[in-house]
């Protein structure tokens, strides 16, 4: 069996400007492709400093595509071998599919393959691995001298893997084996012990810390779609994470609550949406003379009673865009369109024409009216039931005059409960508005689960 041993340097996003490639027949190293490669973009100072490759030692490289071929033949009928393997391989295989092609090479961990075969080390970044193996790296973070290190790691692994037929290798080569997916610092028991239900989940790093919160309706597959996500962000995350835990919550309503509740409280560094947690602008209505209903938008503090805020104003147009079209409302007096007399979206019978005086202004309005109950709840008591954990519970969500007030389990019964023994079961939560957002999208797809009290 031939192994292809490599490594790679990026501009720090997903552009490769190094690539070395060692051919290694079990023995001794019997190939070697080793170039610098032109991104076609800015090198970063910060990579600089830490690679030694700056702009102008690739000028005159070639890029990508004109290594292609040869990164291809050298590899082929190989086993791709490398540090932290799915990051060097999504790499180099979104090169390739860039150019239309596919790249697909069984895969080794020499990250994963270490924590198996050599056990009990305090890191297995591939610097402090080699200084306790007593490797020399010549030149630490170029391609050519960290490869040149992992083939010299992979010799000893394979050593220690003869005295047992290779069973560790052999296992990590079968296809359904799930350890050359796995993020190389994460244990599979981790992985295995993972629910199928309906939950939230955290992927935490080596410092104890949550660095990402997610919900699903199947936490496990959920999570092997992280693994499989080539985006960069996504392979930096699972890059880093150690463990991963989770809470089943028995419904998808409660899972996205509390990954909403969380995401404001732990503040993780690979989520984006939520985190935010202070309001800028705000959606009000007014009528102008001719005594048509407007919507729009300005700062939070000049409104007084918002019927919704937004972190942004391109959210708060997003939203009015969707209620325009959703409520066939006019986009002059939804603040979309300013300076006409008329708006464009009549033109394309989009707007029934208040803006031209072909519609009753009464019958416009009614529209607007709707709009406004759409993002307001309906009564003022009530809670939106869903299933619980188990067979003989229920899970709810509680809002009581107009707010939210959290999440809870209570056993299923044939009467009603009242609003104390709810409050008796619940979770206390904070009211926002990505939770009256979360609310009001489930009860527009779930009628039926609001219970009046």
């Amino acid at each position: 069996m031939k192994y292809a041993i490599i490594d790679i340097e990026t501009d720090g996003g997903v552009k490769i400007t190094e690539i070395s490639i060692f051919i290694f027949d079990g023995e001794q190293v019997v190939d070697e492709f080793t170039t610098l490669i032109n991104p076609g973009t800015f090198i970063p100072t910060y990579i600089t400093r830490l690679t030694g490759i700056n702009n102008f030692m690739v000028k005159d490289a070639p890029r990508f595509e004109e290594a292609a071929k040869r990164i291809y033949q050298i590899t082929e009928g190989c086993v791709f071998v490398a540090h932290n393997v799915n990051f060097d391989y999504g790499i180099i295989g979104k090169e390739f599919k860039s150019l239309g092609l596919t790249y697909r090479r069984k895969k080794l961990c020499t990250v994963r393959l270490s924590r198996k075969l050599l056990p009990g080390k305090r890191s297995y970044s591939l610097g402090k691995l080699c200084i306790s193996e007593g490797i020399e790296i010549k030149e630490r973070h170029r391609a050519r001298g960290d490869a040149e290190a992992t083939v010299i790691l992979f010799k000893k692994l394979l050593a220690i893997d003869s005295a047992n037929d290779f069973e560790v290798i052999n296992s990590f080569l079968n296809p359904r084996s799930r350890e050359a997916t796995l993020p190389p610092l994460l244990p599979k028991q981790v992985f295995e012990s993972l629910s199928e239900k309906h939950g939230v989940y955290y992927f935490w790093n080596k410092d104890k810390e949550v660095i990402y919160v997610g919900k699903a309706n199947n936490i496990k597959q959920r999570v092997v779609s992280h693994f499989h996500n080539k985006k960069k962000r996504e392979i930096e995350m699972c890059l880093a994470t150690t463990n991963i835990t989770f809470t089943e919550t028995g419904s998808e309503l409660v899972a996205l609550l509390q990954e909403s509740a969380e995401i404001k409280r732990l503040y993780p560094k690979f989520n984006r949406a939520q985190r935010r947690t202070a309001t800028n602008y705000g959606l009000f209505s007014y009528k102008d003379r001719k005594g048509i209903l407007h919507l729009a938008w300005n700062n939070v503090k000049m409104i007084s009673q918002p019927l919704m805020n937004f972190y942004s104003v391109s959210q708060a147009r997003s939203f009015l865009e969707y209620v325009c079209k959703e409520f066939e409302l006019c986009p002059k007096y939804c603040h979309l369109q300013t300076n006409v007399s008329s708006c464009f979206h009549y033109q394309i019978k989009q707007c029934k024409g208040v803006c031209r005086e072909e519609e009753a202004v009464e019958e416009y309005n009614k529209r607007v009216y709707k709009a406004i109950a759409s993002i307001s709840f309906e009564t003022d008591n009530f809670v939106i039931k869903e299933q619980g954990k188990s067979l003989h519970e229920e899970s709810f969500a509680l809002v009581l005059n107009g707010a939210y007030e959290g999440y809870g389990y209570i056993k299923k019964s044939t009467t009603s409960y009242s609003k104390e023994e709810y409050l008796e079961h619940l979770t206390p939560q904070k009211d926002n508005q990505d939770i009256r957002r979360i609310l009001n999208s489930h009860l527009r797809k779930n009628p039926d689960s609001l219970v009046h009290l």
